[in-house]
């Protein structure tokens, strides 16, 4: 092969070596800086977590504002309701923590693509956009919630590679929007699904009464001798006996009670109509009272055809700080009574505490938790043949607090006007 040949061949694979190495400069350089987050990448480095005081989540017709106030978070559109702390938390730590699964150039014009359209009236269009301050009001991030991404996503221009997720854009990064791995189905633009669940619970019932709506006449009252007798009707209706199977739900009257929403104090006066509410008063064993002021949400309705109710309660009495020992108690016996009665007080305190912190506040209920409270007296008699027998008032007896302390019998109040709200 001449020498001139050879030059003319190492001056090509010379030429070509160099396109090659200067085109794949070229495309690293590009997938480099598409966006500045990458896949495996944290989102956001170094979220303000810690440092957010406020989080305001917004999206088509509904905004929820939650604040931290002396380490605890509250909803400010339910005047200022306890949050549930264990959801935003958790809501935190995943955006400190979250990885991107793709990252996607495109600028702020192609927001409607990922469901993040400003304009859209439709929640699966407009997403949901969250800011976060601290306690100056100084805005520390911004992230707007677009689509889920799925399988079918694969084969968009804009797709998620098939895994499913979510769409996410940083405000703060101009440049592009990300897929990750975090579906956040728990973030929502409504109040309530940000309230705590703590709620009141009454237990060992021994009273019941409830008014006549818009009145304080008695529409029924219900007593029972121990925990593990019946309810009778008390001595103010003679001769008429309950129906076993009508009065059973009320041995567990509100022992496992929710509510749905908490009604803003300028709601409730819209609502209020004193025409409809009904007065339950409930006594325990324990020596506590709680009264209990029930109307239907809707003012025009009666309670028969209500669907949902609003629920107002206020608690009192005094616990037993010490328990009556029993004569000749035995060592073995009385410590065992002792730390029963501790663990006792100690429960019960808490949550009797719950439940006045509660005194004030309107609360939306559904029919199922106070719909074997809200019956007729009619509806509780029972209707069998045979002759209606008269009941005669209880004797005290021993409260279930602990079987050596005795509870006078509490009389039966005949209120004059409803609860105070």
């Amino acid at each position: 092969m001449k020498i001139r040949t050879v030059l003319v061949l190492w001056t090509i694979a010379l030429l070509l070596g160099v396109s090659v190495f200067t085109l794949k400069k070229s495309q690293g350089n590009q997938q480099k800086s598409a966006t500045e987050r990458t896949a495996g990448e944290t989102l956001i480095p170094d979220f303000p977590a810690g440092k957010t005081t406020n989080m305001k989540i917004s999206g088509v017709d509904q905004i929820v504002t939650l604040n931290k106030k002396d380490d605890n978070w509250v909803v400010s559109q339910r005047d200022d309701f306890p949050a549930d702390t264990r959801k935003i938390n958790n809501l935190l730590r995943s955006l400190k923590d979250l990885k991107v699964t793709q990252g996607i150039e495109a600028g702020p014009s192609f927001a409607p693509r990922f469901g993040m359209s400003k304009k859209s009236s439709d929640p699966e269009k407009r997403g949901i956009t969250v800011s976060f301050s601290d306690e100056s009001g100084s805005e520390l991030a911004k992230l707007s919630f677009g689509k889920n991404l799925d399988a079918t996503a694969a084969s968009s221009s804009f797709g998620g590679g098939g895994s499913t997720g979510r769409y996410i854009r940083n405000h703060a990064d101009k440049s592009g929007f990300y897929a990750v791995s975090e579906l956040f189905s728990s973030l929502s633009i409504d109040p309530k699904e940000w309230l705590a669940d703590e709620f009141f619970k009454i237990e060992k019932i021994k009273t019941i009464s409830l008014t006549q709506a818009g009145s304080g006449e008695l529409e029924w009252t219900l007593i029972r001798e121990n925990e593990d007798s019946g309810f009778e009707f008390s001595d103010a209706f003679p001769g008429v006996k309950a129906d076993p199977a009508a009065v059973a739900p009320l041995k567990n009257l509100f022992s496992y009670a929710r509510f749905d929403d908490v009604v803003p104090q300028k709601e409730v006066e819209k609502l209020k109509n004193s025409e409809k509410i009904q007065t339950a008063t409930v006594t325990t064993f324990e020596g506590l009272e709680y009264q209990i002021s029930l109307q239907p949400k809707n003012p025009a309705e009666d309670s028969a055809d209500a669907e949902s109710y609003l629920l107002s309660i206020k608690v009192t009495g005094n616990l037993p700080e010490q328990r009556t020992k029993l004569d000749n108690e035995n060592p073995e016996i009385a410590a065992a009574a002792d730390k029963a009665f501790e663990e006792r007080y100690s429960s019960l305190t808490e949550s009797l505490e719950q439940t006045r912190d509660l005194a004030g506040i309107t609360f939306e209920v559904s029919k199922f938790t106070v719909d074997a409270l809200l019956k007729s007296r009619t509806e509780l008699m029972d209707k069998g043949p045979g002759p209606q027998n008269s009941v005669t008032q209880p004797q005290s007896g021993a409260s279930a607090f602990t079987p050596a302390i005795q509870i006078p019998a509490q009389p039966i109040k005949n209120n004059n006007a409803p609860a105070e709200e």
